[in-house]
Parts: C-alpha cells; sequence; structure tokens
C-alpha cells in the first residue's frame, strides 16, 4: 500500500514511473515537468465564486463542502471565509485567495503556481505535496501549519510560520522526499519562530531580516541563502549546509546553536 505523499500525489495528476516489476513509484516535488499546465484541468475552471458562496451557504451545520480535485483555476476567492472546504488536491492555477480565511483546511496536494495568497490565514493548515511555485504569500498567516510542499519563486515578504512544520517527512522517502521546498524563494522579514526546518530545502533564498528565534535548521539546506539581519537567537545549524549562505551579519549570531557543526562552513560568507 502506498503512503500518505504517494496517494495525495496520485490524486493530484502526478505521472508515474514504472519500475521493470511493474511496480508504479512516483517523483515527489518535481512534477512540473511532468503534467501538462495547459490541459483543462490546469486552466479552465467547473464552478464558480457565487456557486462555492451557494453551496456554503447551504452546507448543513457541521459538513464539510468537498471540493476535492476540483479545478478552480483563476477563480476569485479573496476575502472568503473558506474554513469548512477541503480543497484537498484542487487546481487553483493563478487563484486568488487574498485574505481568505483558511485556518486549518486540507491544501494538500492542491496546485496553485502563480496564485495569490497575500494576507490569508492559513494557521494550522496542512500543505502536503502542494505546489505553490511562483505564489504570492505576503503577510500570510501560515502558523503552526504543516508546511511540505513547494514555495520556490514565491514571494511570502513578512509572512508569519511560527511553529509550523516544514521539516522533511521521514516516513515516505521511498516515494520521494517530501518537505518545505524555498528555491529562489523572498522570505524577507518573515516570522519562522520555533519552526521546524530539519532538512527543509532552503537554497538562494532571501531572509533578510527574518526571525529564525529557536527555529531548527538542523539538516537543512541553506545554500546561497541570505541570512543579513536575520534573528537566528537559539537557531539550531546541526548539520545544515550552509555552503555560499551569507550568514556574517545574522543578528545574535553568538546565540546561535551548532553553528561550528554546520556542513561548508568554510564556504559560507562571513564578511
Amino acid at each position: 500500500m502506498f503512503g500518505k505523499a504517494a496517494c495525495l500525489s496520485l490524486i493530484a495528476g502526478a505521472v508515474l514511473l514504472t519500475t521493470s516489476i511493474g511496480v508504479p513509484q512516483l517523483r515527489a516535488q518535481s512534477m512540473i515537468d511532468m503534467v501538462d499546465l495547459s490541459s483543462p484541468q490546469f486552466t479552465q475552471a467547473e464552478m464558480t465564486r457565487a456557486d462555492i458562496e451557494a453551496a456554503l451557504a447551504s452546507l448543513p451545520e457541521g459538513e464539510t463542502l468537498n471540493l476535492f480535485g476540483k479545478a478552480l483555476n483563476k477563480l476569485d476567492l479573496s476575502g472568503m471565509d473558506l474554513r469548512r472546504v477541503n480543497f484537498q488536491a484542487a487546481r487553483l492555477m493563478g487563484a486568488t485567495l487574498a485574505k481568505a480565511n483558511l485556518e486549518g483546511v486540507n491544501l494538500d496536494s492542491v496546485w496553485a503556481l502563480n496564485s495569490d495568497w497575500t494576507g490569508a490565514n492559513l494557521k494550522g493548515a496542512s500543505l502536503f505535496g502542494t505546489q505553490l511555485i511562483g505564489a504570492k504569500l505576503d503577510g500570510a498567516d501560515l502558523t503552526g501549519a504543516r508546511v511540505a510542499g513547494d514555495f520556490s519563486k514565491a514571494s511570502m515578504k513578512g509572512a508569519r510560520l511560527d511553529g509550523a512544520d516544514l521539516s522533511a517527512d521521514e516516513k515516505n522517502q521511498s516515494m520521494g522526499l517530501m518537505r518545505g521546498t524555498f528555491k529562489g524563494t523572498n522570505l524577507e522579514g518573515a516570522s519562522l519562530r520555533n519552526a521546524n526546518l530539519r532538512r527543509a530545502l532552503i537554497e538562494f533564498t532571501d531572509l533578510n531580516g527574518a526571525d529564525l528565534t529557536g527555529a531548527s535548521l538542523a539538516g537543512s539546506e541553506l545554500g546561497g541563502t541570505d541570512f543579513t539581519g536575520a534573528n537566528v537567537d537559539g537557531a539550531d545549524f546541526d548539520g545544515a549546509d550552509v555552503n555560499n549562505a551569507r550568514i556574517g551579519a545574522m543578528a545574535n549570531a553568538g546565540k546561535a546553536k551548532n553553528l561550528d557543526r554546520a556542513k561548508n562552513l568554510d564556504r559560507a560568507f562571513r564578511n
């Protein structure tokens, strides 16, 4: 039986790779080149905002509106209260959810490239296998969220990820390592206090002025990332790869944990 990462990704429409003995395998997270982003499921919408509003208005108390796997591309859902919606495996390509309330919502395996979540409430939401490449999440609140998706090239200036779990999912490595992926992401001024970033991929990312107080960066990949002005008081760098990372102007660097045990420390920019 497939693990959680495999099942969710299969639902999301990922292409299967087959071994010589016919056992399907899955390449996790690096799936963008394996799907047809010009197809109707990634470009069209099978519901309107009005349809969703009407469905929520008639929803019995205590029940959830199931939009599992729905094509909702380019819809404007900004400002809506969507806490009673299940978006698992939905397509939200280019959609607008600015200032929407998605606290605790299931966004696992959602495809939402170039979407807008500015100022959205995503506290405690689940974003496992979620594709948010190029998305805008400036000022979004992901406090306590489970984030094991791809946020590469996303803008997350001033976003809040306090206590969020961005760590690698150790249980599903046979199906590809699922973890928070931030390649070329703008996290300037973001708050990641006490966040779990163990084995996360955070390469060539802007962490200027970010608050990493008490965060765990153990085993993470931080190559080329800019920590200028970032508060690392109590942050754990044990085994983190800081190759070509700018760590010389970190705030409270003397209070960081295990910085001397970081990998490629001699290749980091210390000045």
